[in-house]
C-alpha cells in the first residue's frame, strides 16, 4: 500500500468516526486497533498497543497535569475565586466597560494559578455575565472578554495542555511552560486595550456603574488579602521551576500543596469543596488521558505505515521556503480548532509537524508557542470552540448563539495578530526561558 493511501485510510477513517458523533478517545483507539492489525502485525500489534496505552498514561512528564488541573479546582469550589473578583471589583475604578476590565484581570490571575480553561470561562460567566447584563452591557462586550480571557488560561502557567504539548512533542516542559508567560500577558493588555477603546468610542456598550465608593483599606484591602496569595503561588511555580528547585512535576505539588494551604488558611477548605475539587480533577484528568493512550500507538501505526515519513518528505523534497511550510502548519491548526479539541489537534499534527521543525532547525519553544496559541484560538473559532459551548450553558437562552459568535470574534483575530508578533519577534516568546532557564 502506497503512503498517501495510507494516509488517506487513516484519516478518513478517523475523520468519520468523528462526524458520526464518537469521543475523540474512542475514535483513536478504533484507529489503533484497526492499524495494529493492519500495519504492526495482527495479535503482535494489538499486544504493542496495550504496552504503548501502558506506557502512555504511566509517563513521568504528565504528572503535572492533575496537579495543575487540582489548582483551579480547589481555587473554584472553596470560593476563593469569588472572594478574589470581589476585591478586584472594589479596587478597579473610573475605567470605561469597568466590569469586563474586571474580567480581564481576574481571569489572567486565575490562570496563573489554574490549569482548567473551561473552569475559568464558566466561573467568570455565571458570576458577572447576569451582573453586566442586567447593568444594560451589550452581550458582545459582556461575553466577549469572558471567552477570550478563558483561552488565554494555556499560555500562562500552570496549563496542563502546555504539559501534554512539550510531552508529546519531546519539548523543554519547564522552558514551554515559562515561554508562554510573555505572549499570554501581552495578549490580556491587548484585550484589555481593545475594551477600553470600544467602550470609549461607543459608551452605549457599557454605560457607567459605579460601584458604592470605598477609600483606603476598604478599597485596597480586599485585593491585598485575597489576591497577594494567589499571585505568590503563581511566583513560587514558576521560581521552583526556573531556579532548578525542582521539577515541573514537583513544582506542580507545590503549587497544588500551597493553593490547598492557603485555601485552608482562609477557612473555606470544607470538606465537601475538597471532595468536589478531587472529583473535578479526576474527571477532567481522566478524559484527558484517555486521549492520551491513543497517542504513542497513533504515531506509531503513521509510521510503519510511511504516511509520517512519506508526507515529511513531500514537504522536504518540495524545498518550499520556511515561511511557506510555517504559514501551511497554522492555517491547519486554525481550520482543526474549528472542528477537534485541542489534544486531538496534538495526536494528528505532532506526528508530522515536528520532524519539520527539526528539519528547519527552528526553535522548539518558539514553535511551541505558536502551536499554543493556535490552539487557544480553536477554543474560541465557530462552530465547534470549547469555550462557546462553555459561554453557551451559562449565557440566557434570549442571547442567540450567532451573538456569542459575533463576540468572539475580535478576540480571535487579536490571537491572529499575537501569532504574527510571536512570528516575526521570536524574543516574545524566547526571552524568559533564556533569562530564567538558560535555554
Amino acid at each position: 500500500m502506497l503512503w498517501w493511501h495510507s494516509l488517506l485510510l487513516l484519516f478518513g477513517v478517523l475523520t468519520l468516526l468523528l462526524l458520526v458523533g464518537l469521543p475523540a478517545g474512542f475514535a483513536f483507539l478504533g484507529i489503533n486497533l484497526v492499524g495494529a492489525v493492519v500495519y504492526l502485525g495482527g495479535e503482535a500489534g494489538l499486544m504493542q498497543v496495550v504496552r504503548n496505552s501502558i506506557a502512555s498514561v504511566t509517563n513521568f512528564s504528565l504528572t503535572p497535569i492533575p496537579f495543575f488541573i487540582l489548582m483551579g479546582e480547589v481555587l473554584f469550589h472553596t470560593g476563593l475565586a469569588m472572594r478574589a473578583i470581589d476585591s478586584f471589583d472594589r479596587a478597579i475604578r473610573g475605567v470605561p466597560a469597568r466590569l469586563s476590565v474586571v474580567a480581564i484581570v481576574a481571569g489572567t490571575v486565575f490562570s496563573a494559578i489554574s490549569g482548567s480553561t473551561i473552569a475559568t470561562t464558566a466561573l467568570l460567566g455565571s458570576l458577572l455575565l447576569p451582573e453586566m447584563l442586567k447593568r444594560g452591557y451589550h452581550p458582545r462586550m459582556a461575553m466577549g472578554p469572558i471567552m477570550a480571557i478563558g483561552g488565554v488560561d494555556m499560555l500562562i502557567p500552570p496549563s496542563a495542555l502546555t504539559v501534554l504539548l512539550g510531552s508529546l512533542a519531546g519539548i523543554s516542559i519547564s522552558g514551554l511552560l515559562i515561554a508562554g508567560v510573555v505572549p499570554g500577558f501581552a495578549m490580556a493588555a491587548m484585550f484589555l486595550g481593545w475594551i477600553v477603546f470600544s467602550a470609549w468610542r461607543n459608551p452605549a456598550l457599557a454605560p457607567p456603574s459605579e460601584p458604592e465608593p470605598t477609600h483606603g483599606w476598604a478599597r485596597w484591602g480586599p485585593l491585598l488579602v485575597n489576591v497577594t496569595p494567589l499571585v505568590l503561588i503563581f511566583v513560587l511555580v514558576i521560581v521552583a521551576m526556573s531556579a532548578g528547585w525542582a521539577t515541573p512535576t514537583e513544582s506542580a505539588a507545590l503549587g497544588a500543596l500551597a493553593t490547598v494551604v492557603v485555601c485552608f488558611a482562609y477557612r473555606s477548605l470544607t470538606g465537601v469543596a475538597l471532595g468536589q475539587a478531587l472529583m473535578g480533577t479526576a474527571a477532567i484528568t481522566g478524559v484527558i488521558l484517555f486521549i492520551i493512550i491513543g497517542a504513542t500507538t497513533f504515531s506509531q501505526i503513521l509510521s510503519f505505515s510511511g504516511a509520517t515519513n512519506g508526507l515529511v518528505g513531500l514537504v522536504k523534497d518540495a524545498s518550499l521556503a520556511p515561511w511557506m511550510v510555517m504559514a501551511a502548519m497554522i492555517a491547519m491548526l486554525l481550520v482543526l480548532g474549528c472542528f477537534v479539541d485541542q489534544v486531538s489537534m496534538m495526536l494528528i499534527t505532532l506526528p508530522f509537524f515536528m520532524p519539520l521543525v527539526q528539519h528547519y532547525a527552528w526553535d522548539p519553544l518558539w514553535f511551541g508557542v505558536v502551536y499554543l496559541i493556535c490552539m487557544q484560538l480553536g477554543l474560541l473559532t465557530p462552530p465547534f470552540g470549547m469555550l462557546l459551548f462553555t459561554m453557551r450553558g451559562v449565557a440566557p437562552k434570549s442571547i442567540p448563539t450567532s451573538e456569542i459568535f459575533a463576540a468572539v470574534t475580535p478576540y480571535v483575530l487579536m490571537g491572529v495578530l499575537m501569532v504574527a508578533l510571536v512570528l516575526l519577534v521570536p524574543g516574545l516568546a524566547t526571552w524568559l526561558p533564556t533569562l530564567l532557564l538558560g535555554k
